[in-house]
């Protein structure tokens, strides 16, 4: 630490309200603009209802926007329709003037079961019909004849980040026609409301399809429809439209809902089904009526204006939104007047300039998806909330050796801690099955990852799991410990001692795992008396290469080593098991620790004399003690061990699949290679027909499987924003290093707001050519941390609730 002062220090009492106001008005604009909403339901403790006359239309906020110039194909309808949800219900909007689609589901519309018989070989059937699969719930269509795009003009497609939704405008007959849709989270509907302004009309239909057969009936008013049904895994759901019209007639003929003279209509959608997070009801609320729930949302939805409803999901999505602001520079001109999918292709030619703001919006995309995606429903499995048909890949299954982890480094960091909850309520709801489920058959003697011990306690889980306390595919012995580092990590941003106590038990149960399962050996590296014996992992897979049977391997050992540091933090900090806590420590004080391989000089895989993989593989599974995790840093071990690190990572190479160059990004952020992890986040942006992996024109990440056919999988929307932000800001325990890795290409100017950082606190600075110019830290909980700015650190010591204002001297 430097002997001199560094920095010049403001305190001030920090108020979370008042800094999501001075965000939220800082991102859209006028302020003026925004008083009506500043009061709306629920924007910073606001009345449960609007005060005075609501307001003909919610105001235009300003903040990052995809647009295009010509709607969604559904033949594409993955790689190119946008996507709109609210954490439970998800939708992928087309935009066709005359043939408009939604594809719609529920987090909750699973096929499948428990699954808890093992095939012959000790693992679980992996299938849509027994583990289950992610469905669409439904499909809507619009139909309005005589708007073929061939006869419209000025067409514009377009996805609001900041305000949560998306716009379809034209003009047709010089008059302009506007859809506005937006999924509701106050309200839990999704809505599609149509105005025009001109003095035209609105004359079409609605479809609304079941996926499974189902026949769509009329609700008992003429102005709705309804299906519902229940899949053989006994999940009961159903959905349902209805329309409210200003003028003209709306009546029901062919299975469809007609409407005609209308010069503004809403269609309000809702779906759902009889799913409940609780294993002691088997999943399942056998006396709900999805149905009448449905029916019941949609006639209070029904009951008021399509701007007040839209007014509302403003406010609610919009002061999430708010909580964080990125500016990475300024693009040009030319770069902002061209749409999204041009932006892309332009930014992927070979020595094109940067386009700073196009890489912001990518993060912010981030960001939306989060919010979208992960509320108070089921977390975002390995397409979120969006689908383009019933045969996901891989069921699109909640995969637990990286990608449901991935999908949740983001929303503490981009200063949206509560998305994160959505994670912690499915482990929680799932643990009582995974407890039940290991006891009873991970020690099956087909099992070849058993322990070998004959001992069994705690629980674990398998690769892939489902909703309903089900496991599918193989047995993954530390996939406990990874799911337990990433609810601890959650803990270290917020400090929240009621969170902390109900994650508890899961932490417990994984420890009790390892006890019964490590096995005691010789220590390889033995030099006196006391090391003579070390503890290693059973027979166990390094996700997803090499020999199945191989004991010791990184992977395991290194998310152990932090399982067992993060559960005697908690135990203390809770002030509870103390004994068990002790026994842990010592356990995990003869954990073997990793070395570096004689045959290749990099951090070992396995603990054998030989590599046994492939030098370029996806997985980065022996550097979760590096990232992820902490207890591999450039500060504290030793060169020769950083040097492993380097060159496993080299080794694993540059290319790879979207999540894999994500994991890579963040590695070299931590190293401090900014242009390396630069050029992994250019590579996920580039589009995926060009390098075989990256982004569509709606950002969805897509890696190619054929000619023009690719499979989206969601991990890396959340990945490579977070490589971003750990490029801007690098927290660890007890420290927060400002500009880690900043790139070239962000370094003149720039600025971030909310960012968050372990430890309890919030960060807001500002950076001209490289340098930090200002920077202040909010605590939400913290009192204590370093703050690092190059080789500058000092001590932050302040009340919790409190905020601190630095600048950086000259000298």
């Amino acid at each position: 630490m430097n002997s001199k002062p560094d920095f010049d220090v403001d305190r001030h009492q920090h108020d979370p309200e008042q800094a999501a106001r001075r965000r939220f008005l800082k991102m859209t604009g006028t302020m003026a603009a925004l008083l009506p909403l500043l009061s709306a339901p629920g924007f910073c403790g606001a009345p449960d209802r609007p005060q005075g006359p609501r307001p003909t239309r919610a105001p235009t906020l300003h903040g990052p926007t995809l647009w295009y110039n010509a709607p969604a194909t559904e033949q594409r309808v993955i790689q190119e329709a946008m996507p709109i949800g609210n954490g439970r219900m998800g939708a992928l909007v087309g935009g066709d003037p005359a043939r408009d689609f939604l594809y719609l589901t529920d987090s909750s519309m699973w096929l499948g079961g428990p699954n808890r018989e093992l095939d012959k070989d000790g693992q679980f059937p992996y299938d849509a019909a027994t583990f289950g699969s992610f469905n669409l719930l439904a499909r809507l269509y619009l139909d309005v004849p005589g708007h073929e795009l061939s006869h419209v003009t000025e067409y514009r497609r377009e996805l609001d980040l900041a305000n949560g939704y998306a716009r379809i405008s034209y003009r047709k007959d010089g008059i302009r026609y506007l859809r506005e849709i937006f999924a509701s989270h106050p309200d839990d509907v999704v809505v599609m409301h149509l105005s025009q302004s001109g003095g035209g009309t609105w004359s079409g239909a609605v479809d609304l399809q079941g996926t499974h057969g189902e026949s769509t009936l009329p609700s008992p008013s003429t102005s709705g429809m309804h299906f519902s049904g229940t899949l053989p895994n006994g999940l009961a759901y159903a959905a349902g439209i209805k329309v409210t019209v200003s003028t003209g007639k709306v009546s029901i003929d062919d299975g469809m809902l007609h409407f005609a003279g209308c010069e503004a209509l809403t269609i309000l959608y809702c779906g759902g089904t009889n799913y409940i997070p609780d294993s002691a009801r088997d999943y399942l609320d056998r006396a709900a009526d999805p149905l009448a729930r449905v029916m019941q949302k949609l006639d209070a939805a029904a009951a008021r204006n399509a701007a007040d409803l839209l007014q509302t999901h403003i406010a609610d999505h919009a002061a999430l939104f708010a909580s964080m602001g990125v500016n990475l520079g300024t693009s040009t001109p030319a770069q902002r007047a061209s749409d999204t999918w041009t932006r892309l292709q332009a930014r992927a030619r070979p020595g094109a300039p940067a386009d700073p703001e196009l890489e912001a919006t990518y993060l912010q995309f981030g960001r939306y998806l989060t919010i979208a995606g992960s509320r108070d429903g089921l977390p975002t499995n390995l397409q979120g909330l969006w689908l383009g048909d019933n045969t996901p890949a891989w069921m699109s299954d909640y995969h637990t050796d990286i990608n449901i982890q991935m999908n949740y480094w983001l929303p503490d960091r981009a200063g949206l801690p509560s998305c994160f909850e959505a994670l912690a309520t499915y482990c929680l709801s799932q643990h009582e099955s995974w407890t039940a489920i290991t006891r009873q058959h991970f020690n099956d003697t087909r099992n070849g990852f058993r322990n070998s011990s004959g001992k069994i306690a705690g629980w674990t889980v398998a690769i892939s799991t489902n909703i309903f306390g089900g496991n599918g595919w193989w047995w993954h012995p530390a996939g406990n410990a990874w799911l337990c580092n990433s609810l601890w990590q959650h803990y270290q941003y917020t400090l929240r001692h009621d969170y902390l106590a109900r994650i508890y038990p899961l932490l417990k149960g994984a420890c009790e795992f390892w006890e019964a399962r490590l096995l005691s050996v010789p220590n390889p590296d033995a030099t006196g008396k006391h090391d003579q014996e070390v503890l290693i992992d059973d027979s166990d897979w390094s996700p997803e290469q090499g020999p199945k049977d191989a004991k010791g391997i990184t992977y395991a050992q290194e998310l152990v080593w932090d399982l067992f540091a993060n559960y005697r933090q908690a135990a203390a900090i809770l002030g509870v098991d103390a004994h068990y806590s002790d026994v842990i420590g010592g356990m995990q004080g003869k954990l073997y620790l990793p070395k570096i391989s004689p045959e290749s000089g990099q951090l070992e895989e396995w603990m054998s004399p030989k590599d046994l993989g492939e030098p370029g593989h996806r997985h980065l599974s022996p550097l979760v003690g590096f990232f992820p995790g902490d207890r591999i840093t450039l500060e504290h071990s030793p060169p020769a061990l950083i040097k492993g690190v380097t060159r496993l990572l080299e080794a694993r190479g540059m290319t790879s699949y979207g999540w894999a160059c994500a994991w890579r990004a963040l590695c070299w952020a931590r190293l401090k290679d900014a242009e390396r992890a630069y050029q992994l986040v250019l590579d996920n942006l580039s589009p995926w027909e060009i390098r075989g992996n990256g982004t569509a024109m709606n950002l969805f990440d897509i890696y190619q499987t054929g000619p023009h056919a690719g499979i989206f999988q969601i991990d890396a929307n959340y990945g490579t924003p977070t490589a971003m932000l750990d490029m801007l800001l690098y927290s660890r325990p007890g420290v927060i290093e400002l500009l880690p890795a900043l790139p070239a290409a962000w370094s003149t100017s720039g600025d971030v707001t909310g960012i968050g950082a372990r430890n309890g606190f919030v960060v807001d600075m500002r950076w001209q050519d490289g340098i930090v110019t200002h920077a202040t830290l909010h605590s939400v909980g913290g009192t204590k941390t370093r703050l690092k700015l190059g080789t500058r650190i000092r001590e932050i010591s302040l009340r919790a609730g409190e905020s601190i204002t630095i600048v950086p001297d000259e000298a």
